[in-house]
């Protein structure tokens, strides 16, 4: 049976931004924690929310989001929001500050450890605190989508999902991501269109899902609005329109992703590395679209179309090719991955919430066999 869910009410233009004070009174909310980091303060991107807010609300700040979400980090947070006494939260940055402030929702709804609320089951969690998410980077899509990331207190990088947790409102201005540098533009730009694609091959049965991930890679790459975003960060047209894939590769994986998040994921969670998980989706992406080629060529067609490519084109090569162009890493070892990492890697790959969504489902020995791949290719 197929499940179509769309949930999160979306504000979506260049000065979106100035929607937020009724979109708080319309949430009820009068003192909101606002979720974020260190660099979106350092960027002035805090001040422009401040700005748009005004004087009418109280606002409580949590700067301490890690690059790669924590256990640790969600407690700390909660504890601000408590002692405060907040009655809300606006998650403002990437995927990163978005995951936080669920990860806040889900231990102030359920207590510790969050790892109690597993994997593939949604309907453990209950409903969270009212929360708003406003993107800065146009990749994650995590303002609309029913999964959180978080890297637990032992140490396992864990996707939570559940309805419960997609934000009830999101704010999209494409202003905000204006001075991205190129290198997180190209990036989070390839985290989008890996969603896209890899939402678009899983077997899961959700054709409204699939149109939105087509237009997603329309948008991104035959338009080529990734590659003008990257070259020019104040080309307001391809802010816009990267932004809408980003939020669009999110609605789609409503469906499901695959063996290049799981791969990911896994990666994601050495802590000493700190990888980031757009560039990793995008340097994993070739490989596994390489040895899952043959396993559904009309979908691999259909992917073509979109982005504009010949009937003839190797998808894979086209990947590889569009990160080199915009200064992708090549491999996993260019990143610090050794071949000594492999086996963990696998190990949680395995256990991951996206490897049973795959289009072809990689065992121990494929998965360590695309890690070599990956890391050398």
């Amino acid at each position: 049976m197929a499940i179509l869910s769309f949930q999160t009410t979306t504000h979506f233009d260049h000065g979106a931004i100035n929607m937020l004070p009724k979109v708080l009174k319309t949430m009820g909310m009068k003192h909101p924690m606002i979720c974020t980091d260190k660099g979106i303060v350092a960027a002035g991107l805090m001040d422009k929310v401040r700005e748009a807010v005004g004087n009418e609300f109280e606002i409580t700040v949590f700067d301490g989001t890690p690059e790669n979400p924590t256990e640790a980090a969600t407690r700390d947070a909660l504890a601000i929001y408590k002692e405060a006494g907040c009655d809300g939260i606006i998650a403002l940055g990437g995927g990163s500050a978005m995951d936080l402030a669920k990860g806040v929702g889900i231990l102030d709804t359920h207590g510790g450890p969050i790892s109690a609320q597993a994997p593939l089951a949604g309907g453990k969690i209950g409903e969270i605190m009212p929360l708003i998410a406003v993107p800065t980077t146009s990749g994650t899509g995590s303002e609309v989508s029913s999964g959180s990331v978080i890297i637990t207190d032992e140490g396992q990088k864990i996707v939570f999902v559940s309805n419960t947790i997609i934000p009830k409102v999101a704010i999209c201005d494409p202003d905000l991501t204006i001075g991205l540098p190129k290198h997180l533009t190209a990036a989070t730009g390839m985290d989008a269109v890996t969603h896209c694609i890899e939402a678009f091959l899983t077997p899961q049965i959700n054709p409204p899902a699939e149109g939105v991930a087509l237009d997603g890679l329309y948008r991104a790459v035959k338009q080529g609005y990734l590659k003008r975003a990257v070259k020019d960060g104040t080309d307001t047209e391809a802010r816009w329109h990267m932004m809408m894939a980003s939020t669009e590769g999110a609605l789609a994986f409503t469906k499901g992703l695959g063996a290049v998040h799981a791969m990911a994921h896994a990666a994601g969670r050495l802590h000493d590395l700190r990888l980031h998980h757009g560039t990793l989706n995008a340097v994993i992406l070739p490989v596994v679209l390489r040895w899952s080629e043959g396993t559904n060529d009309e979908k691999y067609a259909r992917l073509r179309n979109a982005m504009g490519l010949a009937e003839s084109t190797d998808l894979a090569d086209f990947i590889e090719d569009l990160n080199g162009e915009l200064g992708i890493p090549k491999n996993l070892g260019e990143m610090g991955v050794t071949a000594d990492l492999i086996p963990g890697m696998v190990e949680h790959a395995l256990g991951d919430v996206c490897h049973f969504g795959a289009l072809k489902k990689p065992d121990a020995d494929g998965y360590a066999n695309l890690y070599e791949l990956a890391m050398t290719k």
